[in-house]
């Protein structure tokens, strides 16, 4: 008796499973292969910050934008199918040659659970920056001995000042790291962040060159009580140096008395000079006076349509503009001195 052969239609169902198996075990094998594949990195190292609240799918696409060499949908989706891209934790983290998309993973769920975090506040000075290193037990005090120029020529930067060189954020490190390390990464973020900054600069920004940029924004940190008003104070500074009126800024004097503030500026203090006091000498002091942070960055390179001179705090957080002497003293007088 003969066999039955298998219907034509039977044997292409039969073969198109047999091909579906074949490319799902192609692609599981492909997937495992590549999980373990070291990523490519634009650079030796690549700093990546990730903000509170980041969802999977940017955290991604940051990796990439980052100097990580990869798809953003493929990491995407491998984040996805883990079960741990709601882990990811917000941080600034820094990813060397040799790491894995699963080692990539890994690292970003673990973030401060098992590594140790430092926080530079915007508008922090190097003393605070330096003073805040020296209380983390957990970081190794390579730095604390050296002078501000020694740093700097550790750093790669000899001649430098070390004002404002380094980016506000909060640094993630595993216990016993270099502090040396935690202040490069702070440096090559601020770095990244100056230049793309002076790139979005418009006309109004008199600044020549970026280290100027980075002075003015200093300036602004320090100056802006209210984040809505520091495009505002940036156009003050912009608009003093265009027409060459003396900055006349307290947080520039401040800082250049260094340690001998005691906290009350008084008008010997303004009247003392000292190559930060923008009351005794014109333009833009020698270095930066704080760390300033993106906002003030962009503002300082993206000032505000605005004629105006002068601004004085309303007590309040905000702060008035003027453009004239007589309206700036009418604002004095009512926000100041309280007087009709």
């Amino acid at each position: 008796m003969k066999a039955r052969r298998a219907s034509p239609v039977r044997r292409f169902f039969t073969t198109v499973l047999f091909l579906l198996f074949l490319a799902a075990a192609g692609a599981a094998g492909w997937g495992w292969w590549w999980l373990n594949q070291p990523l490519k990195l634009r650079a030796a190292t690549v700093d990546l910050s990730i903000e509170p609240g980041t969802l999977p799918r940017a955290v991604a696409q940051a990796v990439h934008d980052a100097g990580v060499d990869v798809d953003p949908q493929l990491l995407y989706g491998w984040f996805r199918i883990s079960g741990q891209g709601r882990q990811i934790k917000a941080g600034s983290y820094e990813l060397e040659a040799g790491i894995t998309p699963e080692g990539l993973l890994s690292k970003l769920a673990r973030g401060e659970e098992s590594l140790r975090a430092l926080t530079l506040v915007e508008g922090w000075n190097i003393r605070q920056v330096r003073a805040a290193l020296a209380k983390e037990d957990t970081l190794r005090p390579d730095t604390k001995a050296m002078s501000d120029e020694q740093l700097m020529a550790t750093l790669g930067r000899p001649g430098v000042h070390p004002e404002g060189r380094f980016f506000p954020d909060t640094y993630t490190y595993a216990k016993g790291s270099s502090d040396v390390k935690v202040l490069q990464r702070a440096m090559r973020a601020m770095d990244k962040r100056l230049a793309q900054a002076w790139e979005q600069r418009t006309p109004r920004s008199v600044a020549k060159t970026p280290d100027e940029a980075l002075i003015v924004a200093s300036i602004v940190e320090k100056e802006t009580g209210k984040p809505s008003d520091r495009t505002l104070v940036s156009a003050v500074f912009n608009n003093r140096l265009r027409v060459g009126m003396p900055l006349q800024t307290d947080p520039t004097v401040i800082y250049g008395m260094g340690a001998a503030f005691d906290g009350n500026l008084r008008k010997k203090d303004l009247q003392a000079d000292t190559p930060w006091n923008t009351y005794t000498r014109p333009g833009l002091p020698p270095t930066p006076i704080s760390m300033p942070g993106k906002a003030s960055l962009l503002a300082a390179v993206q000032p505000a349509q605005s004629d105006a001179l002068y601004f004085v705090a309303r007590g309040d957080g905000t702060s008035h503009f003027s453009a004239n002497l007589d309206e700036h003293n009418r604002a004095v007088n009512k926000y100041q001195r309280k007087l009709p």
